[in-house]
């Protein structure tokens, strides 16, 4: 889904926006039930454990570049972007780093919610200008991004203070 998304960007006019939409939609929709699925007949695996989180980042990183490439993230709400993909990575480093101690960090209900407002800012700002004149797609997925940038940062330093107790 990433590669096609990608080359969404490359579409003319609100097509770009609408189309690029649609795949971040449908990555969600898919990354839900493929989880969904896993637990509820037990068929999960450690490949699939592994790769899932990585899925994730990627999608939420590439929508959060090729919008800030394209200028549908834009002056300040740039910061918020960064903020997002910083934190994405340092977890991840974290996560990897404590799984060779075989320390495992849960994901937080705060986490959750962090990551529950960065899919609805990306799907506002993937929409953008192409939006219903009513909708304020833009402003709404501005404050939804600032929102979510700053359950990033606690987040992220809740993750860093229990990681640290294990180096």
């Amino acid at each position: 889904m990433i590669p096609l998304m990608v080359a969404s960007f490359y579409l003319k006019g609100d097509l770009s926006n609408w189309v690029s939409f649609a795949i971040f939609t449908l990555a969600g929709i898919t990354d839900f039930f493929d989880g969904f699925v896993a637990r509820k007949f037990n068929q999960m695996s450690k490949l699939g454990a592994f790769m899932d989180p990585i899925a994730d980042k990627l999608l939420i990183a590439t929508a959060l570049m090729m919008m800030v490439a394209y200028g549908r993230i834009e002056g300040y709400s740039v910061i918020a972007a960064i903020v997002i993909l910083c934190r994405e990575f340092a977890v991840s480093g974290l996560r990897e780093f404590l799984a060779d101690l075989k320390v495992s960090i849960p994901v937080t209900y705060l986490a959750k919610w962090k990551t529950t407002l960065q899919i609805f800012a990306l799907g506002f700002l993937l929409v953008g200008s192409a939006a219903p004149d009513w909708i304020p797609a833009v402003i709404i997925g501005d404050y939804c991004l600032w929102a979510a940038a700053i359950l990033t940062l606690y987040t992220g330093y809740d993750y860093l203070k229990s990681g640290l107790k294990h180096m």
